[in-house]
C-alpha cells in the first residue's frame, strides 16, 4: 500500500506528516533518532523534496520533529508541553506550563523607544508626549516557540530598561529593579489566525490558529505600567478558568 493515496482529499503533506507521527508513536523511529535524509524519504513517499519539506515543516512546528542545519532531522527528546493560561493571577512564563521540566528561552527581538499610537498613550495614561518603551520578545519551551510579546512601557518610568536584561521574566525585573508592585491586570482574549509574520515566528502557515491578548497591568496605587499584545500558537495553548457555584435561578 503506497503511503500517499493520490485519489484522497487529504493533502499528500499532511498524509506523510501523518504517516511519520504513526511511526514515532509505533518506536520505529525513536526519540532522538535521526531520520532518513531527504531524498530518502521523498523517494519512499513517491514525492518531490517540495512536498517532502513541507511535511517535514508542520512536524516541526508540531514540536515532534527538530531540525539541525547541517546535519538533518531528529525525533524530538520529549512530546510538546501545552502551556495552560489562568487568567485568575499574574503569571509568569514558566508559570503557565506547571511543569519543571521545561527549558525555558527568550528571544529578546527588539528593544525600542517609540511614540505611542492614541490607544496605546490612553490606556498608559501618558500625556502629550506618547513616549514609550517597546520590547518585542519571542518565548520558547523545549524548543517550541509558543509566544510573541510586544510590551510598551512608560518611558519616563522605565527608560533605564533598555540597558537590561529582559530574556527572562519581566514582572521579576520590574519588581525588582524598579520596586514597583505588580497587584492586578486586565486581559482581553480572542480567537484569531496568526498572520504570516507571526505564523512564520512559530514555523507555522500563515492563517493558522491562535490567541491574541490585550493585558493592561496596573501597580498599587491603580496606575496602568504595561500595555502589552501577545500571540499564542493555538495549538499548544489551553484556557484554564475557575468557576463559581452554580446558582438555581428562582424566577
Amino acid at each position: 500500500m503506497d503511503i500517499v493515496n493520490l485519489d484522497s482529499s487529504v493533502p499528500k503533506y499532511l498524509q506523510i506528516s501523518d504517516w511519520v507521527q504513526k511511526l514515532i508513536k509505533t518506536g520505529r523511529f525513536k526519540k532522538g533518532e535521526k531520520l532518513p535524509s531527504e531524498i530518502e524519504l521523498a523517494g519512499m513517499c513517491g514525492v518531490n523534496r517540495n512536498t517532502l519539506r513541507q511535511a517535514i515543516s508542520e512536524l516541526v512546528a508540531k514540536g515532534k520533529i527538530r531540525k539541525e542545519k547541517g546535519v538533518g532531522s531528529f525525533v524530538s527528546e520529549s512530546d510538546p508541553v501545552e502551556l495552560k493560561h489562568d487568567i485568575n493571577k499574574i503569571a509568569s512564563f514558566k508559570d503557565y506550563f506547571g511543569s519543571e521540566n521545561i527549558t525555558e528561552k527568550t528571544i529578546v527581538l527588539s528593544k525600542d523607544v517609540a511614540t505611542a499610537d492614541k490607544e496605546t498613550a490612553e490606556k498608559l495614561i501618558l500625556g502629550k508626549e506618547r513616549k514609550t518603551v517597546v520590547l518585542k520578545r519571542l518565548r520558547i519551551g523545549n524548543g517550541i516557540p509558543y509566544i510573541y510579546e510586544k510590551s510598551y512601557l512608560p518611558y519616563n518610568i522605565f527608560k533605564d530598561i533598555i540597558k537590561m536584561d529582559i530574556s527572562g521574566s519581566l514582572y521579576k525585573l520590574i519588581i525588582k529593579n524598579f520596586n514597583i508592585e505588580l497587584t492586578h491586570s486586565r486581559q482581553i482574549i480572542r480567537a484569531i489566525n496568526l498572520d504570516a509574520k507571526i505564523a512564520t515566528l512559530f514555523n507555522l502557515p500563515e492563517g493558522a490558529a491562535g490567541f491574541y491578548m490585550k493585558t493592561i497591568t496596573y501597580d498599587s496605587n491603580n496606575t496602568p505600567v504595561e500595555v502589552m499584545s501577545s500571540y499564542c500558537r493555538g495549538d499548544k495553548y489551553i484556557l484554564e478558568l475557575e468557576l463559581g457555584k452554580y446558582e438555581l435561578n428562582k424566577k
